[in-house]
């Protein structure tokens, strides 16, 4: 494995200069993870990992990234029921939802059998995520307790895949997870 050790500084040391972006950026990484088939092509959780740890080591607040990317999930979630509300049955069967029958007629399983803690539930399983709150939108689940599983989990979610990593950051730790990055992109 290539000595990591100048990457890691130099993405340390960007992240202290530049800390006001981390929220922001946390935020629109929340957003498209949560959003129905975007959040198909975002490897969230490995970038929010990275984050979490280098938010750690520029000194970040963790608060800080938990609230951003848990308001970027609520929002997401809560944008993809929106869409299917108002798309209704036309949502899945058109466009780029089109594309995964199996996925949906699982999700719509999944809610039919477990309905408001699916939703709870969706932010913790990727492909689930992915179209679980359309679904409960096109079912026409009242949003109170859409919303109310939505923050719940979403903020969950938020502090248990950020969390770790930022506790739990070591030179070492950060040079994989830059590793890990560079071999997706």
């Amino acid at each position: 494995m290539p000595d990591l050790s100048n990457a890691t500084t130099a993405a340390i040391d960007f992240a202290r200069l530049n800390q006001g972006w981390i929220p922001l950026i946390v935020f629109l990484i929340g957003l498209a993870k949560s959003l129905a088939i975007v959040s198909l092509l975002v490897p969230g959780v490995v970038i929010l990992v990275a984050i979490g740890a280098l938010a750690a080591a520029s000194g970040q607040p963790l608060w800080h990234i938990v609230l951003a990317d848990g308001l970027g999930a609520t929002l997401g979630y809560a944008l993809s029921f929106w869409a299917g509300r108002y798309w209704s049955e036309s949502i899945l069967t058109g466009g780029p939802l089109a594309r995964y029958p199996q996925a949906i007629a699982r999700s719509q399983a999944f809610f039919e059998k477990y309905g408001v803690y699916s939703v709870f539930l969706g932010h913790f399983f990727g492909p689930v995520r992915a179209f679980i709150a359309i679904i409960a939108g096109v079912s026409r689940m009242r949003e109170l307790p859409f919303q109310v599983a939505n923050v719940t989990s979403g903020f969950l979610w938020s502090f248990g895949v950020l969390a770790p990593s930022y506790y739990g950051v070591s030179s070492g730790a950060f040079d994989l997870l830059l590793a890990r990055l560079k071999d997706l992109f």
